[in-house]
């Protein structure tokens, strides 16, 4: 006869993810819970996510593993690879707002300025993940500092920068995996010279280094382009190990109007005056030969990036409401739901601190898609060497 367990105090965050998941899927929360249950159960299994026993080499298909958040906005990183069985040891962010929707979603306040902490107090790790900001390097004085046998390394290039502060906690605590995420414009900024310092930066540090600039719009209805930095340490992996990014996935993004509320707000339809004169800006650039003006979405297709200006106009992706009536804003649940967050995570800010929030965040499922390719490496070195050393589970 089945037995009954009854689970006491489960947090807020948690029962919203298991009512939101059970209802997607059709379940009553008994089935879901007990599916969860039946799906994590191996046989001769010691506990759920034990890496100390024998594992059969040739089975290796997952691996528990440890990652740390930088640069960590609201967490799309954490989302994504907390889904592959991530454990998140240390967070690191800013802004107060962004800290606040990170403590209502993952139950903790982020560390602040990246700058002040010392890499030698942050928990060893198996991947560093960092949605790092875009700066430009200063090169000034490297020629005369090598003419004088100084030494110029990437402490000297990339020093007074955020990612000065990455590449440091990268020596110190010498992560397996970096992966990393920015603007597709890293690639030209400051005329290729920021890409070239950070690759040549990494390569100084002994990682190998995979890039790929990704579309979102496989994942989620919006036109989203990100470069994704990849890096492998040498020392564990060798100098080729055995990763791909994910391939091209053609006419498989979700539509615009699957992510659209029945009934939005109607405070977030413009007013007659900023729909006319974001009418006139569009027709006076056009008139100049120009491309700029307002972004009229299909609803049976996928929109513009979503920019942390959004709040601004919402300009760049207004939904139209037919009949010649005044496009509406996205709202910022449908902004949440553009970039792939659930709906069971709360939207504790302002409008306007949402739409920069979800502007300025990655996709968790990009992020998860390309941590599948990394676990596959990760596994592929456990076969290797015949156990789980490599990773630093806590």
């Amino acid at each position: 006869m089945a037995k009954h367990i009854l689970i006491r105090n489960v947090p807020e965050r948690l029962k919203r993810w298991i009512d939101y998941e059970r209802r997607n899927r059709l379940l009553t929360q008994q089935e879901f819970l007990l599916k969860i249950i039946k799906d994590a159960y191996r046989p001769n299994q010691m506990t759920l996510f034990c890496n100390t026993e024998k594992k059969e080499e040739n089975n290796v298909s997952s691996a528990p593993f440890t990652f740390i958040d930088l640069f960590a906005g609201i967490g799309g990183f954490r989302i994504g690879l907390e889904r592959l069985g991530g454990k998140c040891v240390f967070t690191s962010e800013w802004d107060k707002h962004a800290q606040k929707t990170y403590y209502e979603w993952f139950g903790e306040v982020p560390v602040g300025d990246i700058t002040k902490i010392d890499p030698s107090s942050i928990p060893d790790h198996d991947i560093l993940a960092a949605g790092f900001p875009c700066q430009p390097f200063s090169i000034a004085g490297v020629s005369k500092k090598r003419s004088l046998g100084r030494q110029h390394g990437f402490k000297d290039k990339t020093q007074g920068t955020l990612f000065f502060s990455l590449a440091n906690i990268a020596e110190v605590k010498r992560p397996p995996v970096l992966f990393l995420e920015n603007v597709k414009n890293l690639l030209s900024h400051d005329k290729g010279r920021t890409y070239k310092i950070i690759e040549s930066t990494l390569e100084e540090l002994n990682y190998t280094v995979y890039k790929k600039i990704i579309d979102a719009a496989a994942y989620v209805p919006q036109h989203r382009e990100r470069i994704i930095i990849i890096g492998f340490d040498k020392n564990i992996f060798g100098d080729k190990p055995p990763f791909e990014f994910p391939g091209e996935q053609v006419d498989s993004s979700p539509k615009l109007k699957s992510i659209l509320e029945k009934k939005p707000n109607e405070k977030y339809i413009l007013s007659d005056h900023l729909w006319q004169y974001l009418q006139n800006y569009a027709e006076a650039h056009r008139k100049k030969g120009n491309g700029f003006g307002f972004g009229l979405a299909d609803k049976d297709g996928i929109t513009r990036t979503l920019s942390a200006r959004y709040f601004k106009d919402g300009s760049e992706i207004l939904i139209p409401r037919g009949n010649g009536k005044n496009p509406r804003r996205l709202t910022p649940r449908e902004a949440a739901r553009l970039m792939g967050f659930p709906d069971f995570l709360n939207i504790v800010v302002s409008d306007t601190q949402a739409y920069r929030q979800f502007g300025n965040a990655v996709v968790p499922a990009v992020v998860e898609d390309v941590g599948k390719r990394i676990i596959k490496v990760l596994c592929w070195q456990i076969r290797r060497q015949g156990n789980s050393c490599l990773l630093k589970n806590v």
